[in-house]
């Protein structure tokens, strides 16, 4: 029998990006959801070991080395293993990578908490969450929100989450306009525009979906700006989607190249989806429900 994780997309509903700190880091304050769009990862017990990559965007990473020093899943396997022992070496992988890459999803992250708790479920049942959230810390700011995979404000570099289980569903479209946004770059440029402060906002008046939407436009991506120098076709993306017309909201997320519009329901958003796929059809586009 074969076992099966899903690693869903990962949705910086805003981003507030402080100065960078003495230690290196950049302080931050983000809402973040997580789409029912994702990348698979499954574990064949009876396979060969080690990682394989098929999917849409197996072709992004096909020169990446299967080492752990290179690739987070193989890392979070790897931090698994020293953490407790276990031996994860022997595992056979398959990553169907449906996500693209370098998109501001979370897509690396998102596999490695797939990786460790599709790793728990085979291995250690009983194994506690502190262990996980240990190793997720070592992958990076995306590390432990990937690895629990549900709504939550992070603040700090990323580590410290408060889950917002009050946050309703929200229907969304997903685009991605066939370019990397590498997120070293994107930093490097916010440093060199000096805006933004990891300013955390007081909670939405309340929590119905219209109410948020309007509270999240008030909100903003720190990011977006430096992405844009970097990346213009992040500013087509996001004009194609105004454009549109049907978008409550549109931002982009994370440190792009992916942007998001939120809709009235489901319906409106796949009109949208429809739509943004006719008029561009070498884009990623993806109607999708966060929460």
């Amino acid at each position: 029998m074969q076992w099966h994780e899903a690693a869903p997309a990962k949705i910086n509903l805003f981003l507030h990006v402080g100065p960078v700190g003495a230690d290196g880091y950049h302080p931050l304050c983000s809402l973040v959801a997580f789409a029912d769009v994702v990348d698979m990862l499954t574990l064949d017990p009876d396979g060969p070991p080690g990682l394989t990559v098929t999917g849409p965007f197996a072709h992004a990473l096909a020169g990446q080395p299967r080492t752990a020093a290179d690739n987070l899943v193989l890392r979070a396997l790897a931090g698994l293993t020293a953490a407790t022992g276990l031996e994860t070496s022997g595992l056979s992988l398959t990553l169907d990578k449906r996500l693209p890459v370098a998109a501001g999803l979370g897509g690396g992250s998102a596999d490695a908490g797939a990786a460790l708790r599709l790793a728990r479920r085979y291995l250690a049942p009983d194994l506690n969450d502190e262990v996980l959230v240990g190793v997720a810390e070592g992958l990076g700011a995306d590390g432990p929100m990937c690895l629990a995979a549900t709504p939550a404000r992070a603040e700090g570099r990323g580590e410290v989450l408060t889950p917002e289980p009050r946050l309703p569903p929200l229907h969304a479209v997903l685009v991605n306009p066939g370019v990397p946004s590498p997120t070293g770059a994107v930093y490097g440029a916010y440093d060199t525009l000096g805006k933004g402060q990891a300013d955390c906002p007081a909670d939405p008046a309340n929590w119905e979906a219209e109410a948020v939407i309007r509270w999240l436009a008030e909100q903003r991506n720190d990011l977006e700006a430096p992405a844009l120098l970097n990346t213009p076709a992040i500013g087509t993306a996001l004009e194609a989607m105004r454009a549109e017309g049907h978008a409550q909201l549109v931002r982009m997320s994370g440190s792009g190249a992916t942007v998001f519009g939120l809709y009235t329901d489901a319906a409106a958003a796949a009109h949208a989806a429809e739509a943004l796929t006719s008029a561009h059809p070498h884009w990623w586009v993806r109607p999708a429900r966060l929460g």
